[in-house]
């Protein structure tokens, strides 16, 4: 089959969930990927190439939705342990946390002005939260099962909830009130989202249908039936002229919503397809399934005038079939005979760009610059030390995860970074071969291999620091166990010497009466 420009490609891949990837977020700055897994962690990924990726712990159980705030300054998590967190894409790795729901949280979305959230939960509610002040506003009540997913609208006046009671209702956001409810489903809802002009909203089931109705009309606009299993997850493109969706049967679609028909079949994923999202600006899409793959594609059909590009497509070698009702609902017979429904993008496309970035797990506390600036006695040592662990790894390394996580405080295990270390190497022993095996060699040999140890030694810096920050924090709570244990002895002393008082009193009042009767 022919290829044209217009044809979307693989330009990167991220590898670092340990579990299915549920969750996809682009931030606005167009600079940062976020995404969520059923591992219970969320990762930013940099979209930079060789840029570090950052593993946010903090969730007890899987994550089930991610967002970037309008500004790009936070990011919402929500998860099945019935939390939604806030989070601040940095290398502080702090959170704070929102508790309202009583079940499992499958979605949160961020208000156009970023000042509210609102989420979706198993305990059939919608909820509505401040930001600014981090804390439960009011409650969406009329959903009968689950509720999967609840999105505003581009001016924040309406919000969109869909469930497993297979219906579709809208909210006014500021009288509460439902004012429509779609139930033209014969399973459950699983997604819905709002176009970027805010006319029209599209809903998936897990019946494998796609819905587009127009709000203005309340009417059905059009119904795609191109997945062969559930959907789970589409995203509008801004132009609001294509769609894609994520399925259960391992295919990514993309839909031309002009022509009302399948234009591309992508078969990047080797499971489940998880969840789909455009970037703001549709000039790249990410996608993550159930093989714990995120995979970043550049658009490309949408750089050309849209005439254009069809008239690029009727020179293929195999083109699309003519336009025709078969997606088109109501769904009637025609006389065309079989054909392609769609072009196919097969799983053999090149990853272009990228090999697996450097990983920093983080959490809460993480990084503490107080107590580094407050420490100055330890900078020699710290820069030494991260120096001395330097020399034991090659200058140029593809894979490296550094472990800073271990229940409720936070230790780094040095034995586990070089066992991380040497795991990645072990996969890429051609490439580790090729390359300087000294920071002195490196330094020497390319002006990037400087780059490169450079920032090798400020992560074993951050490292250490991590290391510091957590003896302190073990430190406080021994001190506070041996006051309290202190405090307990003191407690029994006193209570003993009471006693004995008592006793004393008891024996002497028992004499004088036994003088007083005699």
């Amino acid at each position: 089959m022919a290829s044209v420009l217009e044809d979307p490609t693989l330009e990167r891949h991220f590898k670092g969930h340990k579990d299915t990837v549920t969750c996809a977020d682009f931030n606005p700055n167009r600079k940062q990927l976020a995404s969520g897994s059923a591992d219970k962690t969320l990762m930013i990924w940099n979209l930079a190439s060789k840029a570090r990726a950052f593993r946010y712990a903090g969730h007890q159980e899987a994550v089930t939705g991610v967002q970037f705030s309008p500004s790009g300054t936070l990011v919402a998590s929500c998860s099945k342990d019935r939390t939604v967190r806030l989070w601040t894409p940095t290398m502080k790795g702090e959170s704070t946390v929102f508790k309202a729901h009583t079940a499992a949280v499958r979605s949160v979305a961020f208000s156009p002005d970023g000042l509210r959230l609102v989420t979706a939960s198993d305990d059939k509610s919608v909820k509505v939260w401040s930001v600014h002040r981090q804390s439960f506003i009011h409650s969406l009540n009329q959903h009968n099962n689950w509720v999967r997913c609840a999105r505003f609208s581009p001016d924040g006046r309406i919000i969109a909830s869909c469930g497993d009671d297979r219906a579709v209702r809208l909210w006014d956001a500021s009288t509460k009130a439902c004012i429509n409810c779609f139930t033209d489903y014969g399973a459950s809802s699983t997604f819905v989202d709002f176009n970027s002009s805010g006319t029209c909203i599209a809903t998936s089931g897990a019946d494998s249908s796609l819905k587009i109705w127009d709000l203005r009309t309340n009417k059905l606009l059009q119904h795609y039936q191109v997945h062969s299993a559930g959907i789970n997850s589409f995203s509008f493109h801004p132009s609001n002229n294509y769609l894609i969706s994520g399925s259960s049967d391992g295919t990514v679609k993309i839909l031309d919503l002009l022509e009302g028909r399948l234009l591309y079949t992508l078969h990047g994923h080797k499971a489940a397809v998880m969840t789909v999202v455009f970037s703001r600006v549709g000039d790249a899409f990410a996608s993550g399934g159930a093989d714990s793959q995120v995979l970043l594609w550049r658009t490309n059909f949408d750089r050309r005038a849209y005439r254009d590009v069809l008239q690029q497509h009727s020179q293929r070698s195999s083109p699309d079939p003519a336009p025709h009702l078969s997606d088109i609902h109501p769904r009637v017979p025609h006389l065309h005979h079989p054909q392609p429904s769609s072009i196919q993008i097969g799983p053999t496309l090149a990853d272009t760009r990228s090999t697996d970035p450097h990983v920093m797990e983080l959490g809460h506390p993480v990084y503490n610059s107080k107590l580094y600036n407050s420490m100055p006695h330890l900078a020699t040592a710290k820069a030494s030390a991260g120096m001395h662990h330097s020399n034991s790894f090659p200058a140029r390394q593809s894979s490296r995860v550094e472990t800073c996580t271990g229940g409720e405080s936070w230790g780094c295990s040095s034995a586990g970074n070089q066992a991380g270390a040497g795991g990645a190497g072990r996969g890429r022993r051609e490439e580790e071969e090729t390359a300087p095996r000294h920071p002195l060699e490196a330094l020497s040999s390319h002006p990037s291999s400087l780059e490169s140890t450079l920032h090798h030694i400020v992560q074993q810096l951050d490292v250490l620091t991590q290391t510091v920050s957590v003896l302190e924090e073990r430190l406080t709570l021994t001190e506070d166990k041996v006051k309290e244990c202190l405090h307990n002895q003191t407690q029994i002393l006193k209570d003993m010497q009471a006693s004995g008082e008592r006793r004393r009193a008891a024996s002497d009042g028992t004499d004088s009466s036994s003088i007083h009767s005699s």
